[in-house]
């Protein structure tokens, strides 16, 4: 028994030192902390930060159409829970505009009732969680690196107008009127239909609320401005209401909550069963794990460039994972790196992540005390306003620069941007991200996987140097192929379709490949040449290696190829079909590989020259 499980400890052990994640690298930050030169940074951006954070949940919460209460609690405990595992200091969570309205895409395009919602959303956040977990703990985050810009900036831009049009039915006052949808055409289609219904009152309150945003976001950008232009317009509309009972008809508000809504509580399983509910809601929860992993890197990279910091990525998947398995058990809303509240966080002056904490602290403060106070805030806060606010926030996502720049660079990149772009508005956000992704990793795969082949030729001097395309071989017999690239399964095919093009000359009997700068073989290369030497020999010629490092050697061994390759020889003799790389001399294979072909050839005169300059290393 100990025999079968010992390598089994050994190798997770193994598995644990690769995988260096701190269970709390606050401790590391509060080394040194000084209560007199650090605490006031930090106290004065936590109080900024909520200041955001608390109308910015609830709106986002509007967005994913879910009580507003979930934003603001979902604001404080992603705040709290995040910075005991986050690498980042300035890492600010809680609900954002992608994360939201990816939630209202899914549940706009499903059959779920608006109690089923309710129910099943504690479960889709507690899966965001444990994805995240599980993927950090498997450095899933380092892999978001190869994650095109050019996607982001499609999704991202698709997302705003999407954004936009998913809030326009509160500003016209058709809420009540209007069928959901789940892309931009459903939208503006539905909203066509019921737009002679439209009410002059929630349309000139969220105007003004939108152009008093904008304004002033332009004059006074220090300024809580989200927070001043949501009250300023909730006593008007207030008064208003107070003064005209039509006002009140025609500009609803959002419901009030209670204490009783704040307690934990645990997922619920609907009558289908446990498993049922996973697969009902796995995909969208999939697609929020990845989008917020995403969004935290990119933000936590963005933010260390700026302070100087080391981003730990997969550290920060983690407090990302964390932090949602325990929003699934209080606020059931998923919880992202907040790229505007972080930037807030920094440029206020924050020292550590205890500012975070503080934030934290203040947003749950906020929601105990607001559930206190009656008749609840919460009910005089105009729907149509708080839709302005969002909207005015989703036409800071468009970044007109960045989309210049993704079209104009490459094909490739314009591509991406476009069909992202066009996904977004066209299909449910969840499966959008992923087609995006999907797309720019096919044409990374696609401008990869083209190995470089030059025929070489041996000089009269003993120098190898690239054969002029219309020069004849100075042996017919013998070809010098240098393969230069990756020979992963991308490329697999194309290697072997222009080896074949070389070997179609019915002279040629001795095919030398020279794979000093060949990398990344696997399976699929592996057995195109394994095919290539069966199909080469069956003529009766030969394939022969020069230049193999270790690399090469190694995966032709354990793959048993090269017992393929080494077919025919006398090992007993020293004979041998693959010719290892010599750092002293690069080219010195490539003679030992002429020489075999000379005695494979019968041929024994010839003499053969192979000279070596160091200043020309990079050239052979």
């Amino acid at each position: 028994m100990q025999r079968f499980f010992r390598p089994i400890t050994r190798a997770f052990q193994h598995w644990v030192a690769a995988n260096p994640l701190s269970p709390f690298p606050l401790r590391k930050q509060l080394q040194g902390y000084s209560l007199k030169g650090d605490l006031p940074g930090d106290l004065r951006a936590a109080f900024d930060v909520a200041l955001l954070a608390v109308p910015q949940g609830m709106a986002y919460a509007a967005i994913a159409e879910l009580p507003i209460v979930f934003g603001i609690v979902c604001s404080a405990i992603a705040a709290l829970v995040a910075p005991f595992f986050a690498s980042s200091r300035h890492t600010i969570l809680g609900p954002t505009n992608a994360t939201s309205l990816m939630v209202f895409s899914f549940f706009a395009a499903s059959t779920f009732t608006a109690q089923e919602k309710l129910a099943v959303m504690p479960l889709m956040v507690l899966m965001v969680g444990v994805i995240c977990t599980v993927g950090a703990l498997f450095k899933a985050a380092d892999l978001l690196q190869y994650i095109s810009q050019s996607v982001l900036v499609g999704y991202i831009t698709g997302a705003a107008i999407l954004i936009i049009a998913s809030q326009a039915k509160h500003i016209l006052g058709v809420a009540d009127l209007i069928e959901p949808a789940s892309n931009f055409f459903g939208m503006v289609g539905n909203l066509g239909a019921v737009l002679a219904e439209t009410a002059w009152q929630p349309l000139v309150l969220g105007g003004a609320t939108l152009a008093a945003y904008l304004v002033a976001s332009r004059f006074f950008p220090k300024w809580p401005v989200f927070a001043i232009v949501l009250i300023g317009a909730a006593g008007v509309s207030a008064w208003m209401a107070h003064t005209s009972p039509t006002w009140a008809d025609a500009v609803p508000t959002f419901g009030t909550y209670t204490l009783a809504d704040l307690k934990p509580r645990l997922p619920t399983v609907s009558e289908n069963g446990l498993f049922s509910d996973i697969s009902s809601v796995f995909k969208v929860a999939l697609a929020v794990a990845f989008l917020a992993s995403l969004e935290n890197t990119v933000m936590a990279k963005s933010l260390a460039s700026r302070s100087g910091q080391r981003a730990e990525v997969n550290q920060d998947m983690l407090s990302v994972g964390l932090a949602n398995i325990a929003c699934a058990f209080t606020a059931a809303m998923p919880a992202s790196g907040s790229l505007t509240r972080s930037a807030l966080n920094y440029e206020s002056g924050a020292r550590s992540s205890l500012s975070s904490l503080i934030c934290g602290v203040l947003c749950l403060a906020a929601a105990i005390l607001l559930a206190f106070i009656q008749p609840n805030p919460v009910s005089y806060i105009p729907k149509a306003a708080l839709a302005a606010l969002v909207v005015g926030v989703a036409f800071s996502l468009i970044k007109w620069r960045n989309i210049r720049i993704c079209l104009r660079t490459t094909n490739e990149d314009a591509a991406v941007i476009l069909i992202t772009f066009a996904a977004a508005l066209t299909a449910p956000l969840y499966a959008a991200i992923f087609f995006g992704v999907s797309l720019s990793i096919a044409l990374f795969l696609r401008k990869v996987s083209r190995p470089h082949l030059v025929e070489y030729e041996m000089s009269d001097e003993g120098d190898l140097r690239e054969l002029p395309e219309k020069k004849a071989r100075p042996n017919p017999l013998v070809s010098i192929v240098h393969v230069e690239g990756s020979l992963f399964f991308g490329a697999a095919d194309l290697f072997l379709t222009q080896i074949q093009r070389i070997s179609a000359d019915p002279n040629l009997k001795v095919i030398i490949l020279r794979l000093k700068n060949a990398y990344h073989l696997d399976a699929t290369s592996v057995l195109a040449m394994r095919d290539l030497v069966t199909s080469v020999r069956a003529d009766g010629r030969h394939i022969l290696v020069s230049g193999a490092n270790r690399e090469v050697y190694k995966i032709l061994k354990k793959s048993g190829v090269i017992d393929v390759l080494q077919d025919g020889c006398d090992r007993t003799e020293g004979q041998t079909n693959i010719f290892f790389y010599a750092p002293s001399n690069p080219n010195l294979s490539t003679r030992d590989a002429l020489f075999r072909a000379q005695e494979l050839l019968g041929d024994q005169k010839a003499e053969i020259k192979i000279y070596f300059d160091p200043s020309k290393e990079n050239e052979s």
